[in-house]
Formats: structure tokens, sequence, C-alpha cells
């Protein structure tokens, strides 16, 4: 399962240098200039998580194969991108495609990179990207709706469930609010909302980008900043895009771990971002375990056992059997399988077994 998040910001606020980290490579070209990057550079990046570590060791794993997220770096937004600013139209078809936004604010001053707005005001940079993503959405909206009144009135259910979402969202977004504030009754009504794909539906994390002295405490722009997530229920991560670069380049594990601690920090600013991106994306994690290897597996939060299997082959989903199902702190605890199976703590699991976060599966199924 491929899960994105989208990187945007306007010009010159670190974006690109965040992405080059994130991915330890400079496939983003960063420029003091609007408009380098022209066309979403696409990476996938490790999620970090020591419990794999620990199974493999167990286990005896020959490879470890962590999940993975997906982050695409899209160019700057600016003012008027909803009207085709800019490259406007082209970069918000871009975001419509994640499934997650990040915001990246610049958090720091700077005299030698200009800001497209001329001062440094992260409140009011993130003001002017939720304005143009919902200014988009309204304009989407307003397009298709009339069309779809129109099948709603021939008798055609589907357009009327379809419409009398449309209609509330069109409400909210018309006051100038981000769609997810529209409230939804049930499972429904949650469908009808998620096949609108509209900009300001998905979740959002801000990343506040500040200078290298405040790395590991933060300043006052990126106190503002996390008082706005923290009132919008949104993750926050400050971190400085120069430092993560720099890390990024620091050949060994122990090398990136002395910087760090030289500097205050205990875990790398991306390290964070992909956590709380994972969590963000309501995802949890699964390990299938043996000699051969010891793997990561990504599913949303609620997925039962013969989805989860389908995310590893489709024949393990359609011929689904039953799971063989031992949680993470049991092999743990009891040094592997066989342990686990001795101390009563081997299950297994049928169709409607919801799985859980740390799960070390094995799937049975017909071929």
């Amino acid at each position: 399962m491929g899960f994105k998040c989208g990187i945007v910001g306007l010009p010159n606020v670190g974006k690109s240098t965040l992405f080059n980290a994130l991915l330890s490579t400079m496939q983003a070209e960063a420029a003091n200039y609007p408009f380098c990057t022209i066309e979403p550079n696409v990476g996938r990046v490790s999620v970090p998580d020591n419990r794999l570590d620990k199974l493999a060791t167990i286990a005896g794993s020959a490879q470890i194969i962590p999940t993975q997220l997906e982050f695409v770096d899209i160019a700057g937004l600016v003012r008027g991108a909803s009207k085709g600013e800019g490259l406007g139209n082209q970069f918000l078809s871009h975001i419509r495609e994640v499934d997650a936004i990040i915001y990246v604010l610049r958090c720091f001053e700077d005299g030698n990179i200009t800001h497209v707005e001329g001062s440094v005001d992260p409140m009011r940079d993130s003001e002017i990207i939720e304005t143009e993503l919902v200014l988009a959405d309204l304009e989407s909206i307003e397009k298709r709706l009339p069309a779809l009144q129109k099948k709603a009135k021939g008798g055609d259910k589907e357009s009327s469930e379809q419409v009398a979402i449309m209609e509330r969202v069109l409400t909210v977004v018309a006051e100038g609010k981000p769609a997810r504030e529209t409230a939804l009754k049930d499972a429904a009504e949650r469908r009808q909302f998620k096949l609108l794909q509209l900009l300001t539906s998905k979740p959002v994390m801000y990343v506040c980008n500040v200078d290298e002295d405040s790395a590991a405490k933060g300043n006052a722009l990126s106190t503002k900043v996390e008082a706005m997530a923290k009132t919008r229920k949104a993750p926050c991560v400050v971190i400085s895009a120069r430092i993560e670069a720099e890390i990024a380049m620091l050949a060994s594990e122990e090398e990136k771990k002395e910087f760090l601690s030289s500097i205050g920090l205990v875990q790398t600013g991306l390290s964070r971002i992909i956590q709380a991106g994972y969590s963000l994306l309501d995802l949890i994690t699964y390990f299938t375990v043996g000699p051969k290897e010891a793997r990561a597996w990504t599913v949303t939060k609620g997925t039962q056992a013969p989805a989860a299997a389908g995310v590893i082959h489709t024949d393990f989903e359609k011929g689904f059997i039953r799971a063989e199902t031992i949680a993470y702190g049991d092999y743990v605890q009891f040094s592997g399988e066989q342990g686990a199976k001795e101390a009563g703590k081997f299950r297994l699991e049928g169709k409607e077994y919801s799985v859980q976060d740390g799960d070390v599966l094995h799937f049975r199924f017909n071929n």
C-alpha cells in the first residue's frame, strides 16, 4: 500500500532542502529563487521502528525490511495559486494525489534568502497556503455540483448522496474553512466525503524550519505555530533543514548520534516527521518474521486480517483461511514463536480479526 505525504510551502522556506535531507539525496534542487522545483520529486523513506530489529535478532533473520512512507516535494505555492498564479494549478493537482499534507513554514530570519511576501511570518504563510487550497476546493465544488444536482433530480441515488455531502461541504469552504471541518455522521457519509477528493479534506502536519541555534528548543516564531497546531489538533515538528541536511551527509550512524548529541538532540527532526506522518495517516505496523527476513507492513488502523494479508499478495487475501498471531510484546518476552506457543500466547484469528499494531503474523491461505 502506498501512502503519500505532500510537502508544501511558499518559495524559499527550506522545503526542498528538507526533502533533500529526508531522502539523503540531492534529488530536489534547492535554490534561492521561486519555482526551482518544477516537477514534484517523489521518494520513499523507511519508517524508524526499533521493534523490527529486536524481532530480527530473536528470529535470526538474514534481512531486515522496514515499512516505508512516500514523500512528494511539491513546488512552492504563492498567493493566488488557486487562480493560476505562479505555477498554481499544476501544483494544486499534485497535492490532490497525496494522502496528507505537510506545511513547511519558515521560522528563521536570513537576509540572504528572500521571502516571496517580503517578510518572515509563518502564521501568515500558513494562512496563505490554507486559503489557496480552500479556494481551489470551492472552485472545484462549484463546477461539479450543478451536474450532480441534475443527475440527482433524475433519481440517481449515488448522485443524491454525493450532492447532500457536497452541499454541506460547500457551506463550510464558502466560509473560508477547510473541508475537513465538515461534520460527518457515519461511515457512509465519510465514504462519500472521501470520494470528493478535496485538497482541504486531507490531514495536515506543520513543520517549523528554524535556524541552527533553535533546532533543539525552537524559537518565538515556532512557538506560535505550535500553539496554532495544538488548537487544530494537528502534529507540529520543529526542525532545522540545514542541520538535517548536514546530518544526512554523515557516513555512519555513530557520527550522526554524536552530531545530534553535540547540539542537544536525541533524534533527528526527519525521524520525528516520518513518525508523525505515519501517525497522521492513522497507520499501524504488523510484522512477518522468519529466518530469511523480518519485515514490517503498513495498514490503516482497523484493517481486518484478510485485507492485511492482501498487502503482501492478493492471493493471500483471496484464499485467506486464518492468521497465526503473536503480539509483539509476547514474541519478545517469550523469545520467539516457540516460546510464545508454550506460554499460550499464540492465537489463531479469523476473517473478522482487526490487526493490531505490533502483531507478528503468519497467514494461512488456499492457493
